[in-house]
């Protein structure tokens, strides 16, 4: 469904086009102090505005509808609602065809035509700002536990902003990888197996609109090695670690050295350019062109989406083992 965590859980509403977005983020502690100026410099990081990001802007205000008295959270559910003031559902009839790359076609299966497919609906990108909205009060949680992710290369290259321009002139999109590392996490947090560390966390990026892969560590590349090259042999009794090619968890549960995690983010889908697909009301293959405003590097706008999620996995499994 729309919500996750276990003591702190948040669940959020709203559609791309629709009057408002928002989130409910209930199990949060009372007396944290939160105001709404607190959340403007993490929405202004996934904010929209530099090349290869669409020219939908929004003034994206938070508003604390409830759950904070004074200045402090009060241990009610607290519900943080955004308008959306900047639509344009113009672009978005296709009553023949679905977009490929998009919900459009399950969306349309699953709620039996029911769904809203302006701007994607509720399985748009912009679901995400009230998401970094509950990273920030996440944040607060563990104050003393910094996480921090940065986009490290598009198109399989570090140069970033050549290839997103590229992209641009093109009329094209291009995917990305964003990397996340979250330092002294306490030993013991996390479960083996179904709740492990690496579980949770997946959960919660896989729940970014895009994101297609995760590798831990070096994952990817322990499939070609050797237990002798890939093994982390300890160098104190902290635990603390030569190399991290675990990425900073054994056992579904963090080890004390740093979590390290990289989370791949397909191209977006909407593009300029034409694309033979099927037509749903002729029965043939048709061109396709897509019109309207779009991301051309949508990975530019989501470090802060994957921290702000990290954070939730980490301030909730806190909670939950009392560390």
């Amino acid at each position: 469904m729309n919500s996750f965590g276990r003591i702190l859980k948040v669940s959020i509403y709203g559609e791309s086009h629709g009057h408002e977005i928002g989130i409910i983020i209930d199990g949060c502690p009372a007396g944290i102090q939160l105001e709404e100026s607190d959340f403007l410099a993490d929405i202004s990081r996934r904010s929209s505005g530099e090349i290869g990001t669409t020219s939908r802007t929004e003034s994206d205000l938070p508003y604390i509808k409830s759950g904070v008295y004074r200045s402090y959270t009060n241990g009610a559910p607290i519900l943080i609602s955004f308008l959306n003031e900047n639509i344009d559902s113009s672009e978005y009839k296709f009553s023949e065809f679905f977009r490929p790359g998009h919900a459009d076609f399950t969306a349309f299966k699953k709620y039996r035509g029911y769904n809203d497919p302006n701007g994607g609906g509720h399985f748009s990108g912009r679901l995400t700002l009230p998401i970094v909205a509950a990273g920030v009060i996440a944040k607060k949680l563990i104050s003393e536990i910094k996480i921090s992710a940065e986009l490290i290369s598009v198109g399989g290259s570090k140069e970033i902003y050549t290839l997103v321009q590229n992209a641009v002139t093109e009329n094209d999109s291009i995917g990305g990888v964003v990397e996340c590392r979250i330092p002294n996490l306490p030993v013991g947090l996390g479960e083996p197996f179904f709740d492990s560390l690496e579980s949770l966390i997946s959960h919660a990026m896989f729940s970014i609109p895009g994101a297609k892969a995760i590798e831990f560590g070096e994952g990817i590349k322990s499939a070609a090695s050797k237990g002798s090259e890939f093994n982390d042999v300890y160098i104190n009794n902290s635990g603390q670690t030569a190399t991290n090619n675990n990425g900073g968890i054994n056992g579904g549960i963090s080890n004390g050295n740093e979590i390290i995690f990289r989370v791949f983010f397909k191209p977006a889908a909407s593009i300029a350019l034409t694309q033979n697909t099927f037509n749903f009301n002729t029965q043939k293959i048709d061109t396709l062109q897509i019109r309207g405003r779009h991301d051309a590097c949508y990975a530019l706008r989501t470090p802060v989406i994957v921290e702000a999620l990290a954070a939730l996995v980490i301030a909730d499994l806190k909670l939950i083992s009392g560390i």
